[in-house]
């Protein structure tokens, strides 16, 4: 569609074009829409709009008891889903007062972490795929499904995981999956060197995102901005440090920060967070290795109305099949209260604002989504840039439609 600007008497008209960048676009990495007024290939103007793939997550949840919600967590961020996992858990954690063991805490630290990695890793390349170079994504790819071998070794799932349960894991880690995982952190940091080589000051990919897209702390902050995106802006914000969880306190990282908040910084910032991703991991491994005897065998909170009994034990228990039918059958009913947990996702403060009224289900359930938040930005971000400008933005801001129609 062509539009014409009426300029003052005596000037030349000027015309410029609108253009539907999305909702099938593949630049538009999701299934949301752009309508662009371009002037040239310089964007005057965005409108963004989403609800192409509405699935009604919060709703469908006020009708699930606490465990049936797990596989709706999946669908939200699918890149890093073990972290929406262990986030809904914990949420369910607070409400019932469920405390879990130490090796638990670390155990689902040494998932979580992976899963950062796993986005981090796919959202760069990307990146660096959007501006040309397709090398680096091919290489890195190959230690994503290394990743989703360990998850299939503890949960048999490899990408939407409905990992771990309510108090636990649904079972002890084998010792094939440590050994996968002694396998990816002996490989990965040559990988990550070489593809900080391939990009960090390679000038067409230094030209192509260094000024592209910035924002300032104070936007960022005032548009609601965590994770990734607003450390890059300059701003220490950690829900792992700010608000620890499953132990975080336990292990030494630091939280890298950028300066300008462009493309560049966030491409950096996520870059230095896969290798604190890395030591965390190892720290946690160490940790798991210190258990002997009995605690190598605990991977589960002493919860047994919250969670399924061995098999075993309810063909021959009859607590255990009362347990066990209560629990499937989504019988139990849930204290009534009102709690707000929050887990840093890979793309940022991934939280779940519970109300319960006592029932089998929850009153209300809304899940903070950052996706959704740094969409909002987009339009800001990209006005004055280019066109090709606009899809480096939109792929360093790591926009995952599945967070942005719940």
């Amino acid at each position: 569609m062509n539009e014409h600007i009426i300029l003052p008497e005596g000037s030349i008209e000027k015309q410029t074009n609108t253009l539907n960048l999305g909702p099938t676009h593949p630049a538009t990495h999701g299934v949301f829409q752009n309508i662009l007024e371009l002037d040239g290939e310089r964007i005057l103007k965005s409108t963004s709009t989403i609800g192409y793939i509405h699935r009604a997550f919060e709703k469908i949840a006020e009708r699930r008891p606490l465990y049936q919600i797990t596989p709706l967590t999946d669908r939200l961020n699918y890149c890093s889903s073990p972290i929406n996992n262990m986030g809904w858990h914990i949420t369910c954690e607070k409400l019932l007062g469920v405390k879990t063991p130490k090796r638990v805490d670390y155990l689902r630290v040494i998932i979580m972490e992976l899963a950062r990695i796993s986005d981090h890793l796919i959202c760069n390349s990307i990146v660096g795929v959007d501006t040309g170079a397709f090398t680096g994504f091919l290489y890195v790819m190959q230690y994503r499904e290394l990743i989703y071998e360990i998850y299939e070794e503890i949960c048999g799932s490899r990408l939407t995981t409905t990992i771990g349960r309510i108090g636990g894991f649904e079972r002890n880690f084998t010792p094939a999956a440590f050994q996968k995982l002694e396998k990816f952190l002996k490989e990965y940091p040559k990988v990550l060197k070489e593809f900080e080589n391939l990009f960090t000051r390679n000038r067409i990919f230094m030209d192509r995102t260094i000024g592209c897209g910035p924002i300032g702390a104070e936007k960022a902050l005032n548009y609601g901005f965590t994770g990734p995106n607003l450390r890059a802006a300059g701003v220490d914000y950690d829900v792992r440090v700010h608000t620890p969880y499953s132990s975080y306190e336990d292990f030494d990282f630091i939280i890298p920060v950028g300066t300008t908040g462009d493309c560049y910084d966030r491409f950096l910032v996520r870059n230095e967070e896969m290798w604190q991703s890395l030591s965390i991991i190892e720290q946690a491994y160490q940790k798991v290795q210190e258990f002997k005897g009995a605690d190598a065998e605990v991977f589960h909170a002493d919860a047994p109305a919250y969670y399924l009994p061995e098999k075993k034990d309810v063909y021959t228990k009859m607590e255990a099949l009362i347990y066990h039918f209560k629990i499937v059958m989504g019988e139990t009913a849930i204290p009534e209260g009102e709690v707000y947990s929050c887990v840093e996702g890979a793309n940022g403060e991934l939280g779940f604002y519970l109300i319960s009224d006592g029932g089998r289900t929850p009153y209300r359930l809304h899940f903070r989504r950052p996706c959704f938040i740094y969409y909002q930005a987009f339009e800001e971000l990209v006005k004055g840039g280019m066109l090709s400008d606009a899809i480096v933005t939109m792929s360093s801001l790591n926009l995952i439609a599945g967070e942005m129609d719940a």
